[in-house]
């Protein structure tokens, strides 16, 4: 008989009632599937990036545990939340990079074959922050399921339960926001 996964909703909830071991087996519990988000991410990474799979885990999940007054709902909460906040370590670093070369180039790492943004170009995580924040203005919620699929890995189920909206809505809103962030990179985000 197999163990029964442990239950993540619980520790988040016990966590934000002040629990600190629920902190501490919440983060044995979750770290397998950190590491695979943050290994996807920096899969194609550029060769003199600094920044390693379990840098990224460790520094998103100290500042998972510094969040005051989040409520966590569900596992695909936490999940969605550490998504944006490997985004903002990604890019911080990559904008840190760039000013140590004094402008030089971005670093830049090719889109994942599922978001299919610029297929079989690079992308540097600068441009697509800039790009993701462009597009939140416009449609808040095709940011987010961006952010949601490409970079926490949900399937169009999951980010329809995170998003609580039909997954018919979640496949329009990827499919809008794919050709849009296609266009808006691949122009380099100058204004038409």
């Amino acid at each position: 008989m197999t163990p029964s996964p442990p239950n993540v909703t619980a520790m988040l909830r016990d966590w934000s009632n002040g629990d600190k071991k629920a902190q501490d087996q919440l983060f044995r519990a979750v770290y397998n599937e950190l590491h695979h988000q943050a290994a996807r991410y920096l899969r194609h990474e550029h060769p003199g990036l600094s920044l390693q799979t379990t840098d990224l885990i460790h520094e998103a999940y100290l500042r998972l545990i510094d969040q005051q007054h989040v409520e966590w709902q569900n596992r695909l909460h936490f999940f969605g939340i550490a998504a944006q906040v490997m985004r903002r370590i990604l890019v911080d670093h990559a904008r840190s990079r760039q000013a140590a070369k004094r402008g030089g180039s971005a670093i830049r790492l090719p889109l994942e074959e599922a978001m299919a943004v610029l297929p079989g170009q690079d992308l540097d995580f600068v441009a697509l922050d800039e790009a993701l924040n462009k597009l939140a203005e416009i449609d808040p919620q095709q940011s987010q399921v961006v952010e949601l699929r490409f970079f926490s890995g949900l399937s169009v189920e999951e980010t329809a339960k995170v998003l609580d909206v039909s997954e018919r809505t979640v496949k329009r809103d990827w499919n809008v926001a794919k050709a849009w962030l296609r266009r808006e990179l691949s122009r380099g985000g100058a204004e038409e």
